[in-house]
């Protein structure tokens, strides 16, 4: 059964730092885009970034480039999102998704994923 599983997340006040992982089991993904996205309460998932499955191309949101980082370890199947100067709008479930095809170049679609976590909750304070 394939699983993806958020961490790190929690309370932290504008300005702050957290690093997100979300840690994948059940197949490899080390030959698969994988992206983070978020909800904000009432609004739709939106796009935070994507990662191509070498690393050799990370795209962004406009609203977190600059301050997010992404990046992966295939040897741990497990994606990683830096979040830097964080603002209370980043406040949201932040979720994990990973493609099912192979050498995919990512996307900001939530549709062209195919597994999802269950999501870790970021909140910022002002």
């Amino acid at each position: 059964q394939v699983q993806l599983v958020e961490s790190g997340g929690g309370l932290v006040q504008a300005g702050g730092s957290l690093r997100l992982s979300c840690a994948a089991s059940g197949r490899t993904f080390s030959n698969s885009a994988m992206g983070w996205f978020r909800q904000a309460p009432g609004k739709e998932r939106e796009f935070v970034a994507t990662i191509t499955w070498s690393a050799s191309n990370t795209y962004y949101a406009d609203s977190v480039k600059g301050r997010f980082i992404i990046s992966r370890d295939n040897a741990k199947n497990t994606v990683y999102l830096q979040m830097s100067s964080l603002k209370p709008e980043d406040t949201a479930v932040y979720y994990c998704a990973a493609q099912l095809r192979w050498y995919g170049t990512g996307s900001s679609d939530p549709h062209e994923y195919d597994y999802w976590g269950q999501g870790t909750q970021v909140t910022v304070s002002s």
